[in-house]
């Protein structure tokens, strides 16, 4: 994941693709979209694996509180994610600002926007682990992660005057607020701002995790 967000700095800066009213921040955080899909799968695999190799038998006996696993699991999983994305944004915003041309592009405002995307990252991971106690099945779980953050914004102009409202609450959304890329406008993506939108998919991730803590005490593992 972090590899990917670093990389995709240098490759981006090196290209000169970027657009003339594009950022630094923006450009340099283009393929973090990518990280951030991982950050979902590593999510739905956190539990998903559980399931699959059978472990989360002996995890429930040892600790009968399934509630209290689940937390534990998703405290440890944003804990790490929200490290591992703030360093990998930064090293990436600085790579990018040293590979791209000065003065060719407006830096940004990298903080606190590099606190909010690492905290979108923890998030997301938080997401896809409810979806992996929902789903219980690794390749269900990971699709339906996916397709939360990219169905909305891919058929977004089949919803007609409903596209900016509904692919702008997707997590690809929030994180183009974030990163102040050129292509969040207000037509596509909603007038919503950066922080409201985490807010929003902060408050339906936190929905759907007590739906899977309820769902996880009342059926065997």
């Amino acid at each position: 994941m972090g590899l990917v967000t670093v990389c995709g700095a240098v490759f981006v800066g090196l290209s000169g693709s970027l657009q003339a009213d594009d950022t630094v921040l923006g450009g340099s955080l283009t393929l973090s979209v990518v990280s951030l899909m991982i950050a979902g799968v590593v999510g739905a695999l956190t539990m998903c694996g559980e399931y699959a190799s059978g472990t989360a038998t002996s995890t429930f006996a040892a600790v009968p509180r399934r509630g209290r696993v689940l937390a534990a699991k998703a405290a440890l999983l944003a804990g790490v994610l929200y490290g591992l994305s703030l360093v990998a944004c930064a090293v990436a915003y600085a790579v990018g600002g040293a590979v791209l041309e000065d003065g060719a592009h407006a830096r940004g405002e990298p903080m606190p926007a590099l606190l909010g995307i690492a905290g979108l990252f923890a998030v997301v991971g938080v997401l896809g682990l409810a979806a992996g106690v929902l789903v219980r099945h690794s390749a269900g779980a990971v699709t339906s992660v996916i397709s939360v953050m990219l169905l909305p914004s891919l058929f977004g102009p089949l919803l007609g005057d409903a596209q900016r409202w509904i692919a702008g609450a997707t997590p690809t959304t929030a994180l183009e607020k974030l990163t102040q890329t050129s292509d969040a406008s207000p037509e596509t993506v909603g007038s919503l701002g950066a922080w409201p939108s985490l807010a929003l998919v902060a408050a339906y991730t936190a929905a759907l995790l007590c739906i899977a803590a309820r769902r996880l005490r009342r059926r065997d593992a």
